[in-house]
């Protein structure tokens, strides 16, 4: 029994393989879209694609051309090659924008772009342009059923683009140490609390920037110094306002007690 079995899954496979070369040799057109449809439900979507890509030129035009567009599109998507898919199915959008798979189309799009999104640490050209998408995406449709899940991907993007920003900002701080730019890290610091008024390392990001200005200061010229000490005092100012119980706080207070003695010195010489 186990024999006959596996001799009918054998024939079955032979079966499907056979049928699908021979629609990949065929000259007709009809018979790919049937064998390629049927593969798609089957979720054999890379044979499916092949054939739906030899037949996208000849449709074009055709009542059959949006159907084949849709099933194309959705067969990168499931084969996970999100570039192609992200593509293929903004073209899809742009060509039957009255589609009732344009709405789908569009969010695919979107999601496929933030698929190829990389990790934090690297360029996040991808990630800006996953974020334009969404965004046509939520112009385009602000009542659909894929909104939730939409602003929850643009929001991790967000998130993405926010850390890297901090890290490079952090990183002037750390380079400084080395250049002896304090003056870089302080604007870097700056614009990155601009453009991020509500991030998660506004604490982190306050007190690098008092850091930026104290070390700027200790290390500056004489003639400068007392003005880039006062500035250092209202960074520090800031800083503890805003966080008056922050685990740098005991830190900034020892650099307090120096940046005191030291404008001492300027009054006692006045």
């Amino acid at each position: 029994m186990k024999k006959f079995f596996y001799i009918i899954i054998t024939c079955t496979l032979l079966s499907s393989c056979s049928e699908y070369q021979k629609a990949l040799k065929s000259v007709d057109t009809g018979t790919k879209f049937t064998v390629g449809e049927k593969l798609y439900n089957e979720g054999k979507y890379a044979k499916a694609n092949k054939l739906f890509e030899q037949i996208l030129p000849v449709y074009r035009g055709k009542p059959q051309a949006e159907k084949l567009s849709y099933l194309n599109s959705k067969s990168y998507y499931e084969e996970e090659e999100w570039y192609l898919a992200s593509y293929h199915f903004e073209r899809f959008v742009d060509a039957y924008p009255n589609s009732e798979k344009a709405e789908e189309a569009a969010f695919l799009s979107a999601k496929s772009a933030y698929m190829l999104s990389p990790v934090f640490s690297k360029e996040q050209q991808e990630t800006k342009e996953a974020i334009e998408k969404f965004q046509t995406f939520i112009n385009l449709y602000p009542e659909s059923e894929f909104l939730p899940e939409a602003n929850k991907l643009v929001k991790e993007l967000d998130f993405k683009l926010e850390k890297k920003a901090f890290s490079i900002a952090k990183q002037f701080n750390t380079i400084a140490g080395y250049t002896r730019d304090f003056q870089a890290p302080i604007k870097a610091i700056d614009n990155f609390i601009f453009d991020f008024p509500g991030t998660v390392y506004r604490e982190e990001a306050y007190f690098l920037r008092f850091d930026s200005a104290y070390q700027l200061a200790i290390n500056s010229v004489y003639s400068k110094k007392e003005q880039r000490l006062q500035d250092a005092r209202s960074y520090y100012y800031s800083f503890k306002q805003s966080y008056a119980n922050s685990e740098y706080l005991e830190k900034a207070n020892e650099m307090i007690e120096v940046i005191e003695k030291e404008l001492e010195n300027y009054s006692t010489k006045s």
